[in-house]
């Protein structure tokens, strides 16, 4: 392992984490009365698009697992569509998983929805980004010492993080302490983004210091 490839690790998680903290004040300076509590929806959009655009560009430009093979134009679109359907059926999954915990199921089901797009942009995205549509591989890499890069480590602690954090935030929605941000699914969805960001700051930090006895096998 190479303290070259944690750098560049260290740099893709820093940038994804600034464009996470800009959705929360550029915006304003475009759109009359915005605020992540007040505007809710308008930021789940705005910060999903922005974090989903920075993943793409990055992990396009880092190439943390360039393909040995020359791919046509027609393999190239094909795994794009791919990766569309699957991030959709994500965001579908995560929508029917919300609402298995206790979620409104009609009710404010555009809110249930965005709240799952953000969580897949937080945990699907990166996967599809930089492992594709490859079911196989995503199994192995959240199976345990499935990992076979630093890369895999971080999608691991990522993932996780973003999920805890989502579930953590629904804890506060039933207190009677009447805060605007109890409304759902704001909680949630802070905590899940709290959740990502810590995860991108842990990860390489992680790695760094056992950097000596992580060992990747060649897939």
């Amino acid at each position: 392992m190479k303290d070259a490839d944690i750098k560049r690790l260290f740099y893709v998680h820093i940038f994804c984490i600034i464009s996470i903290v800009l959705t929360t004040f550029i915006p304003s300076f475009f759109l009359e009365d915005f605020s992540v509590l007040e505007t809710h929806l308008t930021w789940l959009c705005i910060c999903s698009i922005c974090v989903a655009i920075i993943n793409v560009v990055l992990y396009l430009q880092v190439k943390p697992n360039p393909s040995s093979k020359r791919s046509s134009i027609f393999h190239k679109i094909s795994r794009l569509l791919k990766s569309c359907v699957y991030f959709f059926i994500s965001c579908l999954l995560f929508h029917a998983i919300i609402v298995l915990y206790g979620a409104p199921l009609i009710e404010l089901m555009l809110e249930t929805f965005l709240f799952a797009v953000i969580l897949s942009t937080f945990t699907t995205l990166p996967c599809l980004c930089l492992l594709g549509p490859n079911i196989k591989a995503w199994l192995r890499v959240f199976t345990k010492n499935g990992a076979s890069s630093i890369w895999d480590n971080s999608l691991q602690i990522t993932t996780m993080s973003s999920v805890i954090g989502a579930w953590l935030g629904a804890f506060p929605i039933p207190l009677d302490w009447e805060r605007p941000w109890q409304v759902w699914p704001i909680s949630c969805t802070l905590g899940a983004t709290f959740g990502y960001m810590a995860g991108l700051l842990i990860s390489p930090v992680w790695i760094y210091r056992n950097r000596k006895q992580l060992t990747y096998k060649s897939r």
